[in-house]
């Protein structure tokens, strides 16, 4: 059953979507088909010319349903084919009016479900203009028919069919104006909703002082690159990196240039990792790097690119400048080792770097 639906209805979203309005609207005109019979075999319809109402009116909705799954409905400024089903339905309806005699009364309820079928999918300027040419063309069509058929198609009840038609018309236009008004709103707070969350997963993934990634995060994404290395044979290293004397410049100068300091040193850092590579605020004045897939020696390489760039900055605020250093403490991932013992032994040669003069890398045995 699925794969017969996905063969009618394909299985792009959108298409499937138009394919599912169009099927509906077959329908719909297929119980308007089995109706006409009815009367037919009630005797106030003619066989023959609702035989040939019927085969147009099936047949020209069964060729929208194949414009719509070939394809071709793309090349067109409204894909869905909306608006040229509601014509061609409205016109159909008008053609059985003519025919239904003293059941001619049938047909409204038809309309209608036309004119709702149009007011969730076409713009209220569609609507408005379907609605005119629905006015028109059932106008006409009873003028037409008060004239050939007097008898039957009194003018008096013609009238009062017109009058009809041209009031419930607007009413629908005004119905699909509000409905347009009421998918905008809810347009506009789905996307007000989507920029919320999105701003709610920024601030529980990133550090609000440097826009790096926090702590937690981080920590999420080391087991997600465990995990991967288990799965791979492959390792990863952590590097912790520590700002030199970052207490005696706030000691010094005040919180507001430490801060600045950590932003410069965060900012400069992220121009010189990988993209492939991950950066996060830790603690206080402490980094640390994640960088996958790279053994000690090519990240200490790449560490010691950051330590010169950052040792090179010269830091402004207002008429405070600040130049500062990084110690770097680096380990690699062994296997059948936590995460968190990588990160120990990361930590300890941090503090081997420091007892070393600082302003330099140590590596984790």
């Amino acid at each position: 059953m699925s794969r017969l639906l996905d063969l009618l209805l394909s299985t792009d979203p959108v298409q499937r979507t138009r394919l599912a309005q169009a099927g509906l609207a077959l329908l719909m005109l297929g119980a308007g088909v089995a109706a006409m019979h009815y009367f037919v075999w009630a005797g106030v319809a003619p066989l023959q010319p609702v035989l040939w109402w019927s085969g147009v009116t099936l047949g020209g909705m069964g060729l929208f349903f194949g414009l719509i799954r070939s394809g071709w409905s793309r090349r067109c400024a409204e894909p869905s084919l909306t608006v040229s089903q509601m014509v061609f339905a409205l016109t159909s309806g008008a053609v059985a009016y003519t025919l239904l005699g003293e059941g001619r009364g049938a047909v409204f309820p038809m309309v209608m479900v036309v004119m709702m079928f149009g007011m969730f999918i076409a713009s209220p300027r569609q609507v408005r203009w379907v609605s005119a040419y629905a006015v028109l063309l059932f106008g006409a069509a009873m003028a037409l028919m008060a004239v050939m058929q007097p008898a039957v198609y009194a003018w008096r009840i013609e009238l009062g069919h017109f009058l009809l038609v041209a009031t419930m018309m607007p009413g629908v236009s005004l119905l699909a104006a509000r409905l347009a008004r009421l998918r905008q709103r809810a347009r506009q707070q789905r996307a007000e909703l989507a920029q919320a969350l999105a701003r709610l997963r920024e601030n529980t993934t990133r550090d609000e002082l440097t826009g790096l990634i926090n702590r937690r995060h981080m920590q999420e994404l080391m087991a997600q690159e465990h995990q991967r290395c288990i799965r791979s044979g492959q390792s990863f290293c952590l590097a912790v990196l520590d700002i030199d004397g970052f207490k005696p410049v706030n000691a010094s100068h005040g919180y507001a240039v430490g801060d600045a300091v950590m932003r410069a040193i965060a900012q400069e850092a992220l121009r010189h990792v990988r993209v492939s590579d991950a950066l996060s605020r830790w603690e206080s004045d402490d980094f640390v790097l994640m960088l996958g897939d790279t053994r000690a020696a090519l990240a200490r390489g790449g560490l010691e690119r950051l330590r010169q760039k950052v040792g090179a900055l010269r830091i402004l605020h207002g008429a405070v400048a600040v130049e500062v250093t990084l110690s770097c403490g680096l380990a690699e991932h062994h296997a059948g080792e936590a995460v968190d013992q990588t990160l120990g032994r990361a930590y300890r040669a941090l503090q081997e770097a420091k007892a070393q003069g600082r302003d330099r890398i140590a590596v984790a045995p």
